[in-house]
């Protein structure tokens, strides 16, 4: 036997895997399918469940009593494990049909029927009827936030979200209450998530096999306002959405699919479409002067220079150090989100320049994150009660309006964004991806501190999908140090350090979600496929290749603005327009 390797047989099949490996995993590597509903593993971002509580994947081990929970069992040496004899079996179907005992019948107007893992596996094990109907189902109210649906009545009680909640974000946001019948995921605090410290990432949304929690839908919002004649409406798409929303409409993993994202949102009605990637620039513009003022006041022996600096893009990022570390609500960057800088802008900017009044635009955003939807609805990002940005779709909803207005996707042509706000280069596209706005602000903070054009413009050592990774780079002889994590158990690592004075960073890039904005709350569901956010990460660094500018400085709108409205990065009125201020929300 090689030196950690265990050797077994699986449905009488010899089986070499390294020690340490599941029964679960070692059956999937030889192409032998186990069924799961709890379990989910996300190798090379931050994500793996296996909670072992839905007793799907039990299977029969030689020697062993009762049957072993597959994605808890390791696998030891001479093991002999059987995952579909009679026992098996049966075993598996009376589970689900218990399951099925306890869950609403609703399939036809459930937000995730065609897309449901319960679903999926009734129709497999060929169930067309339940035992146990008859007896008294759980009630629960339905909760109904900014970002998420609620619905416990449909929980089947995976505790994936418990999972990705608290041990992988570190949120604790929610958790199991109650024994026996009595269980639920419940807040962790009150009787909502809106009176929790829930940062609305959408990674429970995600994660759940059901359609207990769902994205709150604006679709119908949507059809109204474009049905509407005295409305201008307006759309800005994220850089993640355009490699992945192709996979909705049989495309694989990573497919570029930027212009017929923009033609089909023309099908839709918009009046304008318009890119985040425009205000992806000009957030590097004030972003990155924001960080080298305090680095040249650092350089300068100002002991009041607050570093590292962080990025402040990701709204449930954002949410997360009000909630948890609300004793440094001065080191983040004050910078908006892109989302948000757009809506300011073209409420302000342009409609000033189409002479239209800001309350006749409708702002519309198509975001792969739900915590964009609370984000849309914080007051400081209202002018007299009128929303910069008036509400969210995520990637699936887009894709789903599509499908309903017979859209053939695939067919479309391709075109381009409408412009001033739809111009952007290569450094924006790489936003969507972790250490994407660290390496966007680096091309431009080099060439802005330095004096100097870049060579090459790849900061490929801020790149990866490893949970924090470190790079140093050299400025011109100053060495910049910085961090870059994904997942906010991640980011709280680098923030107790920060608290205890640990700290080795000039500047910290942080997202909430695995991988960034491609693996957000709103993307296509991957259900656990490592492999599909790698893909949307490779596409979004080929998109940025393609572009004939890569730097935010060099486009040619950005500058522009600045020359007609801004003045300059970080002026007076960059700030009212283009900045905000953190609130305290530990309490």
């Amino acid at each position: 036997m090689e030196q950690n390797r265990i050797n077994l047989t699986i449905d009488n099949r010899p089986v070499s895997v390294e020690n340490g490996t599941t029964i679960l995993d070692a059956a999937r590597a030889c192409g032998i399918e186990i069924p799961t509903l709890c379990h989910i593993d996300l190798k090379g971002t931050c994500l793996n469940s296996h909670p072992a509580s839905c007793r799907m994947c039990v299977v029969e081990v030689a020697g062993r009593r009762n049957l072993a929970p597959a994605c808890a069992t390791a696998c030891t040496e001479g093991m002999e494990v059987h995952t579909s004899n009679i026992r098996v079996l049966n075993a598996r179907r009376t589970v689900l049909e218990l399951i099925l005992s306890n869950h609403p019948h609703d399939c036809l107007i459930c937000p995730k029927s065609g897309n449901c893992e319960l679903q999926n596996l009734t129709r497999k094990l060929k169930i067309h009827e339940s035992p146990y109907e008859g007896g008294e189902k759980s009630c629960h109210e339905v909760e109904n936030t900014v970002s998420i649906v609620r619905d416990m009545n449909k929980c089947i009680l995976c505790r994936r979200c418990e999972t990705v909640c608290n041990e992988v974000q570190t949120v604790g946001a929610i958790g199991a209450r109650g024994r026996g019948f009595e269980t639920t995921i419940s807040p962790a605090f009150g009787d909502s998530l809106a009176d929790s410290q829930c940062t609305y990432c959408g990674q429970c949304v995600a994660v759940c096999p059901v359609g207990a929690l769902t994205e709150k839908d604006n679709t119908g919002r949507l059809i109204k306002d474009l049905a509407n004649p005295d409305k201008i409406v307006i759309v800005q798409t994220a850089p993640a959405v355009r490699v992945a929303i192709g996979e909705e409409f049989g495309n694989p993993a990573g497919t570029i699919v930027t212009g017929k994202l923009a033609s089909a949102l023309r099908k839709l009605g918009f009046d304008y479409v318009f890119d985040t990637d425009f205000t992806a620039d000009l957030t590097i513009m004030e972003e990155g002067t924001e960080l080298l003022g305090r680095l040249n006041a650092f350089l300068a022996g100002d002991k009041n220079a607050r570093l590292p600096i962080l990025t402040s893009c990701c709204p449930a990022w954002v949410n997360f150090f009000e909630h948890n570390f609300p004793d440094m609500l001065d080191i983040p960057s004050t910078a908006r989100s892109p989302q948000q800088m757009f809506g300011s802008i073209a409420k302000t900017y342009w409609a000033e320049k189409i002479g239209v009044e800001r309350e006749k635009i409708v702002v519309v955003s198509i975001m792969p994150c739900l915590a964009k939807k609370y984000e849309c609805g914080r007051e400081e990002f209202k002018t007299n009660g009128n929303p910069d940005v008036d509400y969210s779709l995520s990637t699936r909803e887009l894709a789903a309006l599509i499908k309903e207005s017979n859209i053939d996707f695939n067919s479309l042509e391709d075109s381009d964004f409408d412009l001033p706000l739809g111009a952007s280069t290569g450094a924006a596209d790489i936003f969507g991806a972790t250490g994407g706005v660290m390496e966007a602000a680096l091309r431009t903070a080099y060439e802005l501190h330095t004096g100097k054009p870049l060579g090459k413009v790849e900061f490929t050592q801020v790149r990866g999908l490893e949970g924090i990774r470190k790079a140093s780079i050299d400025l011109d002889g100053f060495e910049l140090k910085v961090g870059i994590a994904h997942g906010l158990g991640n980011a709280r690592k680098l923030l107790e350090d920060i608290r205890t004075g640990k700290n080795e960073f000039h500047a910290i890039e942080i997202m909430a979600c695995p991988g960034g904005c491609i693996g957000g709350g709103g993307q296509p569901l991957h259900h656990g496929d490592v492999e599909i956010i790698k893909a949307r990460s490779r596409a979004i660094y080929q998109e940025d290749a393609g572009k004939p500018l890569r730097k935010s400085h060099e486009n040619p709108y950005i500058q522009k603005l600045y020359e007609e409205y801004l003045g300059k990065p970080l002026s007076e009125k960059a700030h009212a327009l283009l900045h905000t201020k953190y609130f305290d929300k530990s309490e």
